[in-house]
């Protein structure tokens, strides 16, 4: 959710508070974030501790003109392979370091002056091979094997 003001981040915490009531939930804790508007998406992947590709996350105009703001690609944004620069490969690889996951795709907003990693995700969709590094998936069924093995 996207809060404006003071009283509106109470709502949503509130709201949140009476979900985590419920034993199912598991996870009782929330995230805030500061919110860039302006900001590019990317979503680099790493694969056994190394960068292996990324894709830019975009909102075509007519869903931004909408009112939609989230770069979801099962919510209409559009991902294109792109070849992020070593710094922003740099903090995607120490993102996954930190978490010790070998299989990580790593959400990055960049701004004029700064790159933050905005989420993490331990189980990322992978699709079309050209949006990633040429070995991609063969990276990535020797990280399969591998753990297999050590298992």
């Amino acid at each position: 959710a996207r809060v404006a003001d003071p009283d509106s981040l109470l709502g949503v915490t509130d709201y949140l508070d009476l979900v985590h009531d419920f034993r199912a939930t598991g996870d009782r804790s929330f995230l805030l974030q500061e919110y860039l508007p302006d900001a590019r998406d990317y979503r680099a992947m790493i694969v056994d501790g190394e960068y292996a590709g990324a894709v830019e996350r975009r909102l075509p105009e007519s869903e931004t003109a909408a009112g939609k703001w989230k770069h979801n690609v099962h919510r209409g944004a559009v991902a294109e392979g792109v070849s992020l620069p070593p710094d922003a490969r740099e903090l995607a690889e120490r993102a996954a370091d930190v978490l010790g996951i070998d299989y990580l795709g790593v959400d990055l907003l960049e701004t004029e002056d700064r790159l933050v990693v905005n989420e993490t995700n331990a189980r990322p969709t992978v699709d079309d091979a050209t949006k990633y590094e040429p070995d991609f998936y063969d990276r990535l069924a020797a990280l399969i094997r591998k753990t297999a093995e050590n298992s």
